[in-house]
């Protein structure tokens, strides 16, 4: 392998999915069963807006340090959030896409930030070119495997996750905006709006510090780092299966879901369960809390830590 401080690991192989899926569904042809939408999504989101508008209004009046204390701890729902957009840009919740990128933006509301439209628009190509580079937003520019190779600066790194999802694709594969992206930036901007006029601006800083926090050094933003870092030389994506995928739609079973994109999170322990001599000895992780401390302290793992291809050969999902 190459010295992780000073660039990728590239290779010159397909990624894993497409090939493991293709013989999954040979021997088990049952999880095709699996593929859907699970309306239970859109409730949560419903759920968790109506709390957080709440907690919102409730802090309208509130000292700064109580605000950022309550925004780290009830943020984990922000988080949510953002799984939840991830699951409805897969088509996930309904059955047309339209309903899903709506809901999508309603999901966003409440983050402060608009980014639903736009993460699908690149989460699709990470799914259909994982790993390439130019393509694959996800991968880390080389500016950040440079500069925050050292403990504090990966510290700084991790706490400012959502600035790299947020602005790394329109660095490294800019687009131009489409209607639905559009209509997400105006909602958003007049929903905002609204809060800081009627509830004041403290309440629009308990949301959006919600989800900057949320996204950073935080327990379940250790997702981020345990989907697709190799921690296992080799191995490119890495499934977690402990208690925090109860509020995080499942995206921790992250092998299962890039096998098979087209089942709802809540059904993806099932793919485990019917195929788990295909997931039960690949490389996991038992912690996002520990991938976080690994990730900082371990010197052998930096952003460059990502497995990096070349080839452009598109990975279709719904091929099957």
């Amino acid at each position: 392998m190459p010295d992780l401080n000073q660039d990728f690991h590239w290779v010159g192989t397909d990624e894993p999915h497409a090939s493991r899926r293709k013989e999954i569904l040979k021997k088990h042809p049952e999880i095709a069963q699996l593929y859907g939408t699970d309306i239970s999504t859109f409730y949560a989101v419903v759920a968790i807006f109506m709390v957080q508008m709440t907690l919102a209004y409730l802090l309208s009046d509130s000292p700064y340090w109580l605000i950022l204390v309550v925004a780290y701890i009830a943020g984990t729902m922000n988080h949510s959030l953002s799984l939840a957009i991830h699951e409805l840009s897969h088509n996930l919740v309904f059955e047309k896409p339209l309903w899903n990128q709506l809901a999508g933006m309603f999901a966003n509301l409440v983050q402060g930030v608009p980014s639903a439209i736009i993460f699908k628009k690149y989460h699709m190509e990470h799914h259909l070119y994982q790993g390439v580079h130019g393509i694959d937003a996800d991968i880390p520019t080389r500016f950040e495997g440079l500069f925050f190779r050292n403990i504090p600066m990966k510290i700084i790194w991790v706490f400012l996750q959502p600035i790299w999802y947020g602005f790394r694709p329109l660095v490294v594969r800019p687009k131009d905006p489409c209607m639905l992206q559009i209509a997400n930036f105006l909602v958003q901007i007049v929903f905002d709006y609204l809060i800081f006029h009627f509830w004041g601006h403290k309440a629009l800083l308990y949301m959006v510090a919600g989800t900057l926090l949320s996204m950073g050094l935080h327990p379940v933003a250790g997702h981020f780092i345990a989907e697709h870092y190799e921690f296992v030389p080799g191995v490119e994506t890495y499934s977690y299966y402990g208690p925090l995928n109860l509020i995080s739609f499942n995206v921790g079973y992250h092998n299962e879901h890039h096998d098979f994109p087209r089942i709802p999170g809540s059904r993806l322990p099932q793919v485990r369960k019917i195929a788990p001599e295909y997931y039960d000895n690949l490389p996991q992780h038992t912690s996002w809390v520990k991938v976080i401390w690994d990730f900082i302290f371990n010197p052998a793992i930096t952003p460059f830590s990502r497995i990096q291809r070349k080839t452009k050969k598109a990975v279709l999902p719904d091929s099957e």
